[in-house]
């Protein structure tokens, strides 16, 4: 029986591996963490992990119970007992909202700012930049319903998009407008749908009923071809005055700030906690399905959830895989993995321990490996060479009379012999 990783994963790789994926390098996903947190902790965000898992009905509370993700996606987790079941989550929001009202956070200094990374699970179907495991770039800012947090929020996943060095994505910014805007909308739609209910697909005659705004959404290609000859009004022509103000503003914000942004009239949101602005990332080097994230306004969340009082925020995510092939695309380069040093290598049985204690003593200045067992002249230069080290060092008996190593600078040839107390300023 052959080996292999579940359908829909991904191996994240040393450089140098014979499995080695471009895009998929481990210190590629290691750099693209770093670059988001040196922005976003510049903006004030604090780190924050929640559990892989949570309780199912905070899942489908968050998500919503009628969504694909819950109703065909999630991965359920087993369990002993008769307790209600938990889903590997399937986005990060919910989980973040969760640890702000069940930890206090609200003591904390607000508006508050979070920020998260780290894997995600949907039992979707496998193609380019969708996956069932696939990471996310989680920010959430909670405690303010202010435009000029909106536009902060946009600018940080620019800022991000802008240090990681992509050049082609670009921003679709829209407004689901606040609770009685989307019940007018949903109205409107219930109204245009129900005459053509026979010639939707079984999941948006189902919401039809429950919600209106999610055929809008659909992915079926009955209901895409459907939509696509109605010319039905965009949500943004719903909206009340207080949400069209608020929109506006973000809009001046944004062009006063130079971010980038297109409208689109065309972006919902299915769910009844959303409010006000959304917004999309999209990147055509990813497929057909382009987004590389997005992210919205959800005061209603923190009640769907149980909170007695709203508690306004707004966040959004960015897909890492889908940012790594967006880089792949754009033909950007990542750094390189770091490099040894040194290599250090005994040329006998007795200077092994003297090579592990220099090697153990040295790496507070930097990365320092060495031989397990003693080795000939040529396979230390070549083990060396395979390791990519700066410096290769050696000790024999000469060397271990004299308390030196003898050095050879892989990338400038140059040789010299030093005490070994003298290594570190060689390093």
């Amino acid at each position: 029986m052959s080996v292999k990783r579940p359908k829909g994963t991904q191996d994240f790789l040393p450089a140098g591996s014979p499995g080695f994926s471009p895009e998929f390098g481990a210190s590629n996903l290691n750099f693209l963490t770093a670059t988001a947190q040196q922005v976003l902790e510049r903006a004030g965000a604090k780190l924050i992990f929640t559990p892989v898992f949570e309780e199912a009905e905070l899942v489908k509370r968050g998500v919503g119970d009628s969504t694909d993700i819950v109703r065909k996606e999630q991965f359920t987790v087993s369990h002993h007992g008769d307790h209600g079941g938990y889903i590997l989550r399937p986005e990060g929001t919910a989980s973040l909202m969760r640890a702000y009202m069940e930890n206090g956070l609200k003591q904390l200094p607000l508006p508050l700012k979070l920020w998260t990374h780290g894997p995600m699970f949907r039992a979707e179907r496998h193609q380019k930049g969708r996956y069932r495991q696939f990471h996310q770039l989680d920010y959430e800012i909670i405690g303010s319903d202010a435009a000029l947090v909106d536009a902060e929020a946009i600018a940080l996943m620019w800022n991000v998009i802008e240090a990681l060095g992509l050049k082609h994505a670009r921003i679709k910014l829209g407004s689901i407008g606040d609770a009685a805007d989307r019940e007018r909308y949903n109205a409107y739609l219930r109204e245009r749908f129900t005459p053509l209910y026979d010639q939707l697909s079984p999941d948006s005659q189902d919401r039809l009923t429950r919600n209106p705004m999610r055929i809008l959404d659909s992915k079926a290609p009955v209901d895409q071809e459907l939509i696509a000859d109605m010319n039905i009004q965009p949500m943004l022509d719903f909206l009340g005055e207080e949400a069209a103000a608020h929109f506006a503003e973000v809009q001046r914000t944004l062009h006063a700030w130079g971010i980038p942004f297109d409208i689109d009239p065309t972006i919902v949101r299915g769910l009844d906690y959303y409010r006000r602005t959304a917004w999309e990332l999209h990147h055509e080097g990813v497929g057909a399905k382009s987004a590389l994230g997005g992210g919205g306004r959800y005061d209603g969340l923190a009640q769907a959830l149980g909170a007695k009082d709203p508690i306004p925020g707004i966040g959004w995510a960015l897909g890492v895989e889908r940012l790594l092939i967006a880089m792949q695309d754009e033909g950007l380069t990542f750094p390189a993995p770091p490099r040894p040093a040194l290599f250090l290598a005994a040329l006998d049985a007795d200077q092994l321990a003297v090579t592990a204690e220099l090697a153990l003593g040295l790496r507070h200045l930097a990365q320092v490996e060495f031989a397990y067992r003693p080795l000939k002249m040529k396979q230390i230069f070549s083990e060396a060479e395979r390791r990519n080290a700066v410096w290769v060092g050696f000790l024999g008996s000469d060397e271990a009379a004299s308390q030196t190593v003898s050095l050879k600078n892989l990338d400038t040839g140059e040789q010299r012999v030093v005490a070994q107390a003298a290594l570190a300023d060689v390093l």
